[in-house]
């Protein structure tokens, strides 16, 4: 018997991988996921990359820990759907003679082969995917890759003990089930439903409205800034999807039981008995699925927004090979200047001095039209016409002219509109000068010691002559990237200069292009990298439990649109209608995340300092990237169950 059980729980397996084939995909998937990352946990050339990259395994350790109890819900939760559907079958296999505790380990058997299956081809993909990785880590601290594919054994290994916690867990519970159930549960088991939670018209309208205040209650209140009122805002979000969901799913059939004029107009009554039907027993699966969907959304916009913090700060930082500033008027940098002459090699370098002008005009115009940030600036800063032409001859930008008499301002990006609109002259001692253009290539511009706080008025070098020193500073083009021992030296000897101070108040500040680049690098390894890791492992999941449900109502939309066809339906006609179907089922848990998740991640993505959100990493860009990934992934679904089905169930 014992043979018997093993070829039918083969045999099973491979239909179950056939009719289930999203979902052994998904699987599939899920088993690269985990390995890809798990060898970035065991890989000593990753950690090597930088000093930095250390907590790096830590890190995806615990994002591992959360994606497993994701996929441990998937396969629990399709697990478990399967049981119902196949509980006729199994209690078949009761009456034929067999017994629970038979059944129940041929139910064991088929699923634990379902998912060795995926875990093999899943470990083969998974090499790849960490190839991927890897070619994406390398180019990001500039270093060459080369193509290596071997077998990570201490992340397979630690992949497949993640596998046996996420299928022995579902596994067991199911085989629990089984050995209890009697012949009469089992093949009336796939009877039941989540049935209708509301039923009275009056609680339904009551709670719909509800769920809808609840919703824009909690949208403000993820965007009010306080933990704990975020806290609150996900609560409201939460019962309010609940409640959405819920009513939304009992409300459908009394509205159009009320109305049977619109029941009745061209295909609303096949699209609304198909709907009401899985409504009516799928409020919570919807509400969840909606939640779900609603932290993927949250999940890559937050790896979206950070990762343009990182490139945004970085790129203003890193505009010279080498900077370093020094605050005061007689600041001595020969300690720097000894090092880098001994040690790094330098092709263009300038030293010069960044001034304050006699008023805060500029200042004071900037504030009443934006939002700025001048720190340790209380009057505007001012750079000599000499020292800047420099700065762009080592930054590698285009020369400019200044005509006599004028000034020319260089900006950060979100100050160029009210800057370009500033036509105010400036008077320095016995000198008035006039507006000139704009200029907002990166310069520094973002710290105490940079080239102005945001902005800096470019001067003849007479018109600086007696004005106040702010700072001292230095810049240089390298003949090779500052490595990071001598950034590091050169961090240390700002430390203990400032240590020599008597009124330790003024600060030295060190920038390199190369310490900049590896500092991104390391923060979106650590931040981002997981953070897309966690989404997408929420979108697979969510997107693949509606493609379950949805592909197993196969053989009644067969015979649905063979009746239909029977009737007099052309073909075109059925396939509008299933397409309509389908448009419902898979945009309602969709909607909701996007109206919640759009104006939280436009408000987060406005939160950081004023110009380092630009470009592809504005706030309107972020919303835009975040709901093109999302949908990209669950497109891919979508379009794999509409093909699926319609080849299956429209009669040629």
């Amino acid at each position: 018997m014992s043979v018997t059980l093993s070829k039918l729980s083969l045999r099973n397996a491979r239909r179950q991988a056939r009719d289930y084939l999203v979902y052994f995909v998904t699987v599939v998937m899920a088993a690269a996921l985990l390995y890809s990352f798990n060898g970035l946990v065991f890989s000593g050339e990753v950690r090597q990359l930088s000093e930095g990259m250390d907590m790096l395994p830590f890190v995806i350790v615990l994002a591992s820990a959360v994606v497993v109890c994701i996929f441990g819900w998937l396969v629990s939760y399709a697990t478990g759907f399967m049981l119902s559907r196949r509980s006729r079958e199994l209690g078949t296999y009761v009456l034929i003679g067999l017994t629970n505790r038979q059944v129940a380990r041929l139910f064991f058997l088929e699923n634990l082969a379902v998912g060795g299956a995926a875990l093999v081809l899943g470990l083969a993909l998974g090499g790849l995917l960490y190839q991927i990785l890897r070619a994406i880590l390398f180019a990001m601290f500039g270093l060459p890759y080369h193509f290596t594919l071997a077998l990570s054994f201490p992340a397979a290994g630690l992949t497949l003990f993640y596998f046996g916690l996420i299928y022995l867990h579902a596994l067991g519970k199911s085989r629990k089930r089984v050995r209890k159930m009697k012949i009469w549960d089992l093949i009336y088991f796939d009877r039941q439903n989540e049935g209708v939670a509301i039923r009275t018209g009056k609680l339904r309208r009551w709670m719909f409205g509800v769920s809808i205040l609840l919703g824009v209650a909690g949208t403000a209140l993820l965007t009010a800034g306080s933990l704990m009122i975020g806290i609150m805002g996900a609560g409201c979000l939460i019962a309010a999807l609940f409640g959405f969901f819920l009513s939304f799913a009992s409300g459908v059939p009394a509205f159009f039981e009320k109305r049977p004029a619109r029941k009745y107009q061209g295909q609303t009554l096949l699209v609304f008995r198909t709907l009401a039907s899985k409504l009516a027993t799928m409020g919570m699966v919807m509400a969840v699925i909606s939640i779900i969907f609603t932290a993927t959304l949250l999940t890559e916009g937050s790896g979206l927004v950070f990762n343009g913090i990182f490139r945004g700060r970085a790129a203003e930082n890193a505009c010279f090979d080498l900077y370093f500033g020094i605050e005061g008027e007689d600041q001595d940098p020969g300690p720097y200047l000894e090092y880098i002459n001994g040690n790094i090699s330098v092709e263009q370098s300038v030293l010069y001095q960044v001034y304050l002008s006699d008023s805060s005009q500029v200042q004071d115009y900037i504030s009443s039209r934006t939002v700025y940030y001048y720190y340790n600036y209380d009057r505007d800063p001012v750079l000599c016409w000499s020292d800047y032409a420099a700065l762009r001859r080592i930054a590698g930008y285009p020369p400019v002219e200044m005509e006599p008499g004028r000034y020319l301002i260089h900006c950060m990006t979100y100050l160029e509109e009210p800057l370009g609109d500033y036509h105010q002259p400036i008077a320095l001692g016995n000198v008035t000068l006039t507006p000139g253009n704009v200029y907002t290539e990166h310069l520094s511009q973002s710290f105490g010691v940079g080239n102005g706080r945001g902005y800096i008025l470019v001067v003849p070098d007479e018109a600086a002559a007696g004005l106040a020193v702010h700072h001292l500073a230095y810049a240089a083009k390298t003949l090779q990237p500052v490595s990071e021992r001598q950034y590091n030296v050169l961090n240390d000897i700002a430390a203990m200069e400032h240590d020599k101070q008597v009124n330790p108040l003024e600060y030295g500040f060190v920038s390199t292009k190369a310490n900049e680049a590896a500092q991104v690098a390391v923060q979106t390894a650590i931040s981002v990298f997981p953070m897309f890791y966690l989404a997408l492992a929420l979108s697979m999941t969510a997107a693949t439990i509606l493609t379950i449900q949805q592909l197993s109502e196969t053989d009644r939309y067969r015979r649905q649109f063979i009746l239909l066809r029977k009737l007099g339906m052309a073909r075109q006609e059925m396939k509008r209608a299933l397409g309509r179907q389908f448009a419902l089922y898979y945009t309602m848990p969709a909607v909701p995340p996007v109206l919640i998740a759009a104006p939280f991640l436009f408000h987060m993505a406005r939160l950081p300092e004023p110009g380092i959100m630009a470009g592809m990493s504005s706030p309107a860009a972020i919303v835009a990237l975040s709901l093109a990934l999302f949908f990209l992934i669950y497109g891919i679904y979508i379009l794999l169950a509409y093909t699926s089905l319609r080849r299956s169930v429209l009669p040629e």
